[in-house]
């Protein structure tokens, strides 16, 4: 049985090894990332995997609090990535002249079709 306790910990073990380096190259392409899509799906990234490593210590250290700070961990990195999200498109529709509120969504649809327009007569 001792055998089998030490197997477990160590596959736990080189599982936490290689979730930390990949946290490191996560960590790399949030700040290299070609766009601001690519950092927030990093971010998001990071934070699953620190919600893994949580998750295996808990396992690992038989302490069950630290299931209750995955949960917590995860409805806060949630919450993160989606105002990020909503930032990241408010900044986009600004950059597109658009407005971002629910009553323009009619006017954005008239300024596409418009702009559609404007090219097709351009073509011709």
């Amino acid at each position: 049985m001792e055998l089998i306790q030490q197997a477990y910990t160590g596959v736990m073990t080189g599982v936490i090894v290689v979730l930390a380096v990949l946290i490191v190259i996560s960590i790399i392409r949030s700040i290299l990332g070609p766009g601001v899509s690519d950092r927030i799906v990093a971010i998001n990234m990071i934070g699953t995997m620190v919600i893994m490593i949580t998750a295996i210590f808990s396992v690992m250290l038989d302490e069950n609090y630290l299931a209750d700070i995955c949960l917590i961990y995860a409805m806060i990195s949630f919450l993160g990535v989606v105002l990020f999200c909503k930032v990241y498109t408010g900044v986009y529709l600004q950059r597109k002249h658009m407005l971002a509120d629910l009553k323009a969504i009619e006017d954005n649809l008239n300024r596409q079709t418009e702009g559609h327009v404007q090219e097709e007569e351009a073509a011709q």
